[in-house]
């Protein structure tokens, strides 16, 4: 099977600069969303693992307090080991875990944010692919810059 190839949103440019004016727990938050968004495209096929369900939770845990840097790091190297464990004809499914792994990774470094909602939107391209990849791509990048700006509002 030929290597298919991720094309993105023009908005994904828009979304990482104002990433980079959101305070570190908004960007944790805002990746946590972006990878639950995203979380169904794993669960369906292993409805068993929940090493991604668990980082996203990891993330919005440490933003309230809950748990410390190093516990968020844990359970991104666990959902990082679970994308490694899907089939790999499984695009969606891998890059969902992955989104889910880069919004725990944000806890330690708020760039992850940006690499989480790119992975959530590679595996909305995959999922729907070939008909309607870019239009979903669309889709999913504008609801994400929307969410951004509505986190940074408040």
């Amino acid at each position: 099977m030929a290597k298919r190839r991720f094309i993105d949103s023009e908005k994904h440019k828009l979304t990482e600069e104002l990433l980079k004016k959101a305070d570190h727990k908004t960007a944790v938050i805002w990746a946590c969303e972006c990878a639950d968004h995203v979380l169904s495209y794993f669960e369906e096929e292993y409805p068993d693992d929940d090493r991604p369900r668990k980082a996203i939770k990891a993330g919005r845990l440490w933003v309230g307090g809950q748990i410390a840097v190093s516990q968020a790091r844990k359970a991104a190297f666990k959902a990082h080991t679970a994308a490694r464990d899907v089939d790999n004809d499984d695009e969606s499914a891998v890059f969902a875990a992955r989104s889910a792994a880069h919004a725990a990774a944000t806890v330690h470094v708020k760039r992850h944010a940006m690499v989480a909602s790119t992975y959530a939107t590679k595996a909305v391209y995959f999922y729907h692919y070939p008909d309607g990849s870019s239009v979903n791509v669309d889709k999913e990048r504008d609801w994400q810059y929307k969410l951004l700006v509505k986190m940074m509002d408040k």
